[in-house]
């Protein structure tokens, strides 16, 4: 991946780029260990409620991959190809399970639909370890007009709605100038009431470019947000838990904290970005999580943010301050992941999954 295809608007796009994962660490930590191997192509890893032992590994084709005991299971546990599109920034690219899964064994996930290219959100059941295919229902489509800038992320919050953060619709700049129309769900933050048979988006924010990867810190409930930029700037928002009213993140009027465009900003109060960095320091920004585990005290109370290009890992105060560059690097870095106890991994979407460790 190069700066050019960042300029382009690319920012994920090159998740077929792959590269070596672990590149660096040192003996005051954090290091990284690799955990999970003989992936394709992964763009997350998670765990469900209730399954401590269990790993949720999303490939970028289609599948769902279980591992277990550091295997993966032969079978998947869910396999859509047949559905997806995949390449670039385009594929099955989040996944969701409700803290109720264990009862409703209902989950959701997000992917580019084979043919349209549109953004789709499903619900699917799971029995006996794989999801039921003649389970699925339709929750949201949402026409893509080009094929980049599909954001992808699905992340229940404190408030047991599913949040949904969806980029600008693609090309480069915002041609259409989505990102501050309320009138588009396309560079938006919206959440959805899945309890609900139809549910209407309740529209959070405006002005966002390409969220890749957002997370709601457990312990505070704040939303943090990597908005991936243009050609100069990658930025890192954050939504304070108990905010009220519309925001706006800025985008295509601002490029981080810089102006973008001499135009008149859209609806929503502006929130600044906390933290950001420009294309001399990475290309393609991760988001991550506020590390509230116990393994790796060095973090602990931190964001960790990343980026996929640069394979650099920041962290950062949760209430702002300097970003510190942490001495490890992942290339390929194309998501976090947190498990039940709020530890922290890594993915390199050449295969691997790596675990924050001291």
């Amino acid at each position: 991946m190069t700066r050019r295809l960042a300029a382009l608007g690319l920012g994920v796009a090159a998740l077929a780029a792959g590269g070596s994962a672990l590149a660096s660490s040192t003996a005051t930590g954090p290091r990284l260990t690799p955990v999970i191997r003989g992936l394709q192509s992964p763009v997350f890893v998670t765990q469900a409620p209730g399954e401590p032992r269990r790993f949720y590994v999303v490939e970028q084709e289609g599948r769902v991959r279980v591992v277990e005991n550091g295997r993966v299971r032969a079978t998947p546990f869910l396999d859509i190809r047949s559905r997806v599109v995949a390449g670039g920034e385009q594929g099955l690219l989040g996944l969701a399970f409700p803290k109720n899964y264990a009862k409703t064994r209902a989950f959701y996930v997000n992917y580019s639909a084979r043919g349209s290219g549109a953004t789709v959100i499903d619900r699917y059941v799971a029995r006996g370890g794989r999801a039921l295919a003649a389970s699925r229902r339709l929750i949201l489509t949402v026409a893509q007009p080009y094929a980049n800038h599909n954001g992808g992320n699905l992340v229940f919050g404190p408030d047991g709605r599913l949040w949904v953060g969806l980029g600008d619709g693609g090309s480069g700049g915002d041609p259409e100038n989505r990102a501050q129309d309320r009138t588009t769900l396309l560079g938006k933050l919206f959440r959805l009431d899945v309890t609900k048979p139809n549910p209407d988006p309740e529209l959070v924010a405006v002005g966002l470019r390409n969220p890749w990867r957002y997370s709601f810190d457990r312990a505070t409930g704040d939303l943090w947000i990597g908005d991936v930029g243009q050609g100069e700037i990658e930025e890192v928002n954050v939504l304070r838990r108990g905010t009220s009213g519309l925001v706006n993140f800025g985008w295509d009027v601002y490029e981080g904290r810089n102006r973008f465009e001499d135009k008149q900003l859209g609806p929503g109060r502006l929130i600044p970005p906390i933290a950001q960095y420009t294309h001399d320091e990475g290309i393609s920004i991760t988001g991550g999580y506020v590390y509230r585990g116990s393994a790796v005290p060095r973090l602990r109370g931190r964001y960790v943010y990343g980026d996929f290009g640069s394979g650099t890992i920041w962290s950062i105060p949760t209430r702002g301050g300097t970003p510190r560059v942490e001495p490890v690097e992942v290339n390929g870095l194309v998501s976090f992941g947190e498990d039940l106890k709020g530890e922290l991994y890594a993915v390199s979407h050449s295969g691997t999954v790596y675990r924050f460790a001291r």
